[in-house]
């Protein structure tokens, strides 16, 4: 299975949502997108909705991570939302919760980021 990428602008938010699976084929596509994105649309925030996201292996948590400092150097913040439990379990393990906010939807995402 492969990854779906659904980007949308929102003010200053950019919201990626994925489908499917993340590891290294797919990787490179979105750091790509992601950051064109960023960079085109004068983006602050990122959240990212991973209700469909059905894997995840490091090249993908390699990814998050860089564009998470890529917002960060724009004094932005990165909320995840909707995650399922075994991509969860990977944040979890990895230590990205601690720096990373999780919310349940992502409406409460963009409520927080003051958009919604």
């Amino acid at each position: 299975m492969s990854l779906m990428i659904g980007l949308e602008v929102k003010n200053d938010v950019l919201c990626i949502r994925l489908s499917g699976e993340l590891d290294h084929h797919s990787a490179d596509e979105l750091r790509e997108k992601a950051t064109n994105a960023i960079e085109s649309y004068g983006i602050r925030h990122i959240v990212l909705n991973l209700e469909q996201l059905s894997f995840m292996d490091s090249s993908g948590l390699g990814v998050i991570l860089g564009r998470y400092k890529q917002i960060k150097q724009l004094h932005g913040e990165m909320v995840v939302c909707a995650i399922s439990p075994a991509v969860q379990r990977l944040f979890d393990m990895s230590g990205l919760f601690k720096i990373i906010r999780l919310e349940p939807t992502e409406e409460f995402a963009l409520q927080r980021l003051g958009v919604a």
